[in-house]
């Protein structure tokens, strides 16, 4: 009885670094939030990889194809409200998004598709809308993928930044 325990004690510190490993991401999960004068919001879930020193647009994330935006699973956007996302309308509910990088634009693809892993990317027949990012160049490169919003009076500026880009798009409710 003595060495089953021990054995079974011996197992269990073996085995729980083994699986805090494995649910340990080198790309961790991350979250932002718009929030809208009504109490209403608009969240994004996504992982953060990092740049690593490694050649980010036209290298890992290939230009003209959909990127995940982001890793692990595909980026989720939930909203609690109508929306025009960059000029087309987006309804309350539950989409991912993706983008296609390129290095004179970026689309945003809004899908109604949920809970897939990312990429490849097989699902235009499920697109809700594709919208224009605008693009700015960054001085100082950014080592972790970021999406935030930024407050702006009645909506949000939906901002992406890694190594030197960044991409945006205006986010306000429908009235």
């Amino acid at each position: 009885m003595h060495a089953c325990v021990l054995f079974l004690a011996l197992l269990g510190s073996y085995l729980t670094p083994l699986a805090l490993a494995q649910t340990q991401r080198p790309s961790p999960p991350a979250q932002t939030q718009c929030k809208f004068p009504d109490g209403k919001s608009a969240t994004i879930d996504y992982s953060s990889p990092r740049m690593n020193g490694r050649k980010i647009f036209g290298g890992l994330v290939p230009y003209g194809q959909v990127w995940r935006t982001g890793a692990n699973e595909a980026t989720t956007f939930v909203t609690t409200v109508n929306l025009i996302v960059g000029g087309k309308n987006v309804p309350a509910g539950t989409y991912t998004i993706f983008t296609i990088p390129n290095p004179d634009k970026w689309t945003l693809i809004i899908n109604k598709r949920t809970g897939e892993w990312g990429i490849p990317y097989k699902y235009e027949s499920d697109e809700l809308t594709r919208a224009e990012l605008t693009l700015l160049p960054i001085s100082s490169p950014v080592e972790n993928f970021a999406i935030t919003f930024d407050q702006r009076r009645g909506g949000c500026v939906l901002n992406m930044r890694w190594e030197k880009t960044e991409a945006s798009v205006l986010i306000a409710e429908t009235k």
